[in-house]
């Protein structure tokens, strides 16, 4: 069943003159939610520690647990028994929210497994497109049907027939979560000489597929790599033993950018240069910017560095930390333009329609097109109240904007329990307790 919807509220974030301090990081949640699935396929009991606890895990969490996987611990401290590729329960019904990080990679794995299932989210899964992922599974032999509207969920699956398809083809230019889910699941349905993936059209968010094979790695399975193809030889995944899960990088861009428009020195553990998320580009970005950044192996650290500058930008390798880069823009000399935006359509909300209202809202001159934004800056900022669209980046970046100096009121606030929970309390200790109520 689906949580229970929380009450409307509104938190308001008091202009914020100065910040400065550290804050630990949450576990990354696009590697938390894709450990844990590749554990519970794998041989052998595997130790994660670091794992993300927010909404997006628990329903990865608690679908595992349905289809008898034993996962066991709290306190981002979890032990995941793998099933070696075959679930025990061989039918079960899946309520994953809001997460696409559980919704595409389960559908994937169940395709194969020889059971009876039926998966299902919030409204708003309902609509984002899972139909490329769908007619590429199906297309190996998959016998995946969609219960309402073609190309969405909720999704029924029935056992897969055998077809020993050593190819497959998928667009790569609408979701890089459709080619993560089937290179994950590919070890499981390869024939003996192995599945060649084609990605099609280009590949958006590449650095998120990237950390699939770093993962995949891990835990005993490399994939060969050709241009746009990919080559999977059948194997079994085996447990790593144990497993650190990074900081988010996504949430590090909220405090670095922090730190670039109150001051600082605001510093991120958790991710730094050895970090395997896309996500740490947005670093060098608000060095691009403006402000003064370092990096080290596990931390990187912002404050300001003068005047901020506008930039144009490719943000197609960092499409959640772009969220920020909007807002940063706010303050910024000139007009920035965010490129290779598209993927926000297909999101937890539009977001190219909703950052953009949002900061319409703020006083901003926004222009927008199907896959790029443009905000002029600086820009005189006005009290606003910001609606949240139940998505939690767009609730966590529009905080910033108190840094220019008026309280902002975001509604739903809890919304970012989703993957950060105990964002606004941080927020509030940086800016020395004085940022929300």
């Amino acid at each position: 069943m689906d949580k229970p919807a929380r009450p409307p509220q509104v938190l308001t974030v008091e202009p914020i003159a100065r910040a400065s301090g550290q804050v630990r990081l949450p576990g990354s949640k696009s590697i938390s939610n894709r450990a844990l699935l590749l554990a519970a396929l794998s041989q052998g009991s595997a130790r994660l520690t670091g794992v993300l606890q927010a909404d997006d895990t628990r329903v990865m969490i608690e679908a595992l647990r349905a289809l008898g996987v034993a996962v066991a611990g709290d306190a981002g401290r979890v032990t995941v028994s793998g099933c070696g590729g075959r679930f025990p329960q061989r039918q079960a019904e899946l309520s994953l929210g809001n997460a696409g990080t559980a919704m595409r990679p389960l559908t994937a794995a169940l395709a194969f497994v020889g059971g009876h299932y039926r998966l299902d989210g919030v409204a708003r899964m309902r609509e984002r497109p899972i139909g490329d992922l769908v007619d590429a599974l199906n297309a190996l032999g998959a016998r995946i049907h969609y219960e309402g509207e073609a190309g969405y969920p909720p999704l029924r699956i029935e056992p897969a027939s055998a077809t020993g398809v050593a190819s497959v083809a998928i667009r790569g230019s609408v979701s890089s979560q459709f080619v993560s889910s089937l290179l994950m699941a590919a070890p499981l349905i390869a024939p003996l000489n192995g599945l060649r993936i084609d990605v099609e059209g280009g590949l958006i968010s590449e650095p998120y597929v990237q950390m699939t094979l770093a993962l995949m790695g891990r835990f005993g399975v490399p994939v060969e790599r050709q241009a746009a193809h990919f080559i999977v030889i059948p194997g079994a995944y085996r447990s790593p033993g144990h497993l650190v899960v990074e900081g988010d990088a996504s949430s590090a861009s909220y405090f670095l950018a922090l730190g670039a428009l109150a001051g600082g020195p605001v510093r991120v553990e958790g991710v730094g240069t050895n970090s395997i998320q896309g996500d740490v580009a947005f670093a060098h970005l608000l060095q691009q910017m403006g402000a003064q950044v370092d990096l080290g192996p596990d931390w990187i650290e912002a404050r300001s560095g003068g005047p901020l500058a506008s930039v144009t930008a490719d943000c197609s390798a960092i499409p959640d930390a772009a969220m920020t880069a909007a807002m940063v823009a706010l303050f910024a000399h000139g007009t920035t333009r965010l490129n290779g935006i598209g993927s926000w359509r297909v999101k937890e909300t539009d977001r190219i329609a909703a950052v953009g209202a949002e900061l319409r809202k703020l006083g901003a001159t926004v222009a927008s097109g199907e896959d790029w934004m443009s905000v002029d800056g600086p820009c005189r900022l006005r009290e606003a109240w910001i609606d949240t669209y139940d998505d939690h980046r767009i609730a966590m970046c529009s905080a910033l904007a108190a840094c220019g100096g008026v309280p902002v009121h975001v509604r739903d606030p809890g919304c970012v329990a989703k993957t950060y929970p105990d964002y606004f309390a941080q927020l509030q200790r940086l800016c020395g307790g004085s940022a929300a109520r």
